[in-house]
């Protein structure tokens, strides 16, 4: 192994690696939600309420689709990878990448196959018509390109920050550049689906590329077979890796499925006012959410090195660090939201001020419980922050159809509110409940504590 390997980082600075690689990240997702913003007012404006509708409808579903087939193999490759890379066993390392790229690649492949069958099947029931179908079809393809969890683990654990950051920039630069020239000529629909798609494509590319490069830097190429074992040896990787995977799956209630439920029962205009509601509130509460990918490389790491004292410490610090800053941003959405909308958009979407409003205190909600979730996963117990999630969620969509039927997209918004404080008090509730006797310290490879149990 080169001497460019990750080493691990002395103890007393895991706080400022997150903070310092949360801050690369938010540089370039600062420029990204700017760019965001202006790609979505301009087929906004180009499109009209009701073709922009369509529009975050055939998307939404398109990731809808990507995220429910993928596995979280980057949170795979972390727990089961972090502990091989730091002890030089450059073959085991190899092996947990090449059971994180079949499971993209196979995720990748039924993601397409379901997408292209669906966009036919639910044509007129989730806000595009049958004569959209054909593009929406298409559109799907992208869904391929979002499976690109193995490039983003490994970035994350060679402390690429500054690759990631610029690569939802490059994304939403190409979707801009594309839907400027779209509105200019005054295109259809087809069009700006074209010019999304191939932004998403676009930045897979880039993900992948930079990557394999540092793979190949780092020496980590050297000797690679596609031929070999994938699980043998690493124990609990696929409870591991399907927990990780329901989680995310079920993570997709609180964004994509709400947008198809409101596009299905009140409109695609209604769905357009929800999606730039959601926007905003992304681009608002971004600098704290992007302590969590910075997080878990910091909690892997420490799991190996130091045990869950220092885990626990580390979390504590970061939900500190980002509880002020949760009441900050609900204010600014409550005052600065509707001009801002209005300035950017037009009047005709005004209305998704409001239910801007009602998602940024959701999202307020979840940054202070931030540390919560990566704590379980980090400590190998998926599976407890799993049946938080599939509580909550199926509490929530059991309720979604009721609150928009009675209270249009409004319901939804005040929905999601409750569920974020369940999901919060939920996983606090299973961090307490660890018994004792369980503490230790979980090697990267599943190994355990003398009497240590894995956590389903």
């Amino acid at each position: 192994m080169s001497p460019d390997a990750v080493q691990d980082p002395p103890r007393p600075t895991a706080l400022r690696r997150v903070v310092v690689n949360a801050g690369k990240l938010l540089g370039g997702r600062s420029v990204n939600a700017v760019l965001s913003l202006a790609y979505l007012a301009v087929a906004a404006r180009g499109l009209g309420a009701t073709a922009f509708g369509v529009l975050v409808l055939i998307h939404a579903f398109a990731q809808f689709l990507g995220e429910v087939v993928k596995f979280q193999s980057w949170q795979t490759l972390i727990h089961y990878g972090a502990g091989p890379l730091q002890a030089g066993e450059v073959r085991r390392f190899q092996q947990v990448l090449r059971l994180t790229v079949v499971l993209d690649a196979g995720s990748a492949l039924v993601g397409v196959v379901l997408g292209v069958a669906g966009a036919f099947l639910f044509a007129g029931r989730l806000g595009w018509g049958t004569d959209q179908a054909p593009a929406a079809a298409a559109y799907v393809l992208s869904a391929a390109f979002m499976v690109s969890a193995t490039p983003l683990g490994l970035l994350r654990l060679f402390d690429r920050f500054d690759v990631l950051a610029g690569q939802a920039a490059v994304v939403s630069l190409v979707r801009l550049v594309g839907c400027g020239a779209a509105w200019a000529v005054k295109a259809p629909l087809w069009v700006y689906l074209l010019v999304w798609g191939v932004g998403t494509g676009v930045g897979f590319v880039y993900l992948a590329a930079a990557s394999l490069a540092e793979l190949r830097r780092r020496g980590l190429l050297d000797g690679f077979a596609w031929r070999g074992p994938l699980a043998e040896g690493l124990p609990g990787v696929w409870r591991f890796a399907w927990s990780t995977n329901l989680n995310t799956t079920l993570d997709v209630a609180f964004t994509h499925v709400v947008t198809l439920v409101v596009g299905a029962l009140v409109g695609p205009a209604q769905a357009g006012f929800w999606r730039l509601g959601r926007q905003v509130a992304d681009a608002i509460a971004k600098p704290a959410k992007l302590l969590t990918p910075a997080l878990y490389p910091e909690l892997a790491r420490l799991r190996v090195a130091a045990g869950e004292a220092e885990m626990a410490k580390l979390a504590l610090q970061v939900g500190l660090l980002t509880g002020g800053f949760s009441f900050v941003i609900v204010a600014v959405a409550a005052f600065a939201g509707k001009p801002l909308l209005t300035l950017v958009m037009g009047q005709a979407f005004a209305p998704a001020a409001e239910l801007m409003t009602w998602q940024v205190a959701a999202a307020a909600i979840a940054i202070f419980a931030l540390p919560l979730e990566p704590m379980l996963v980090s400590q190998g117990r998926p599976g407890a922050a799993l049946r938080v999630r599939l509580v909550v969620s199926l509490a929530f969509l059991a309720c979604l159809t009721f609150l928009v039927e009675q209270w249009g997209a409004r319901g939804a918004a005040i929905g999601l509110v409750a569920a974020a404080a369940a999901m919060a008090l939920g996983n606090l509730g299973m961090l307490l409940r660890r018994p004792r006797g369980r503490r230790g310290q979980q090697a990267a490879c599943g190994d355990s504590a003398p009497g240590a149990k894995d956590e389903p």
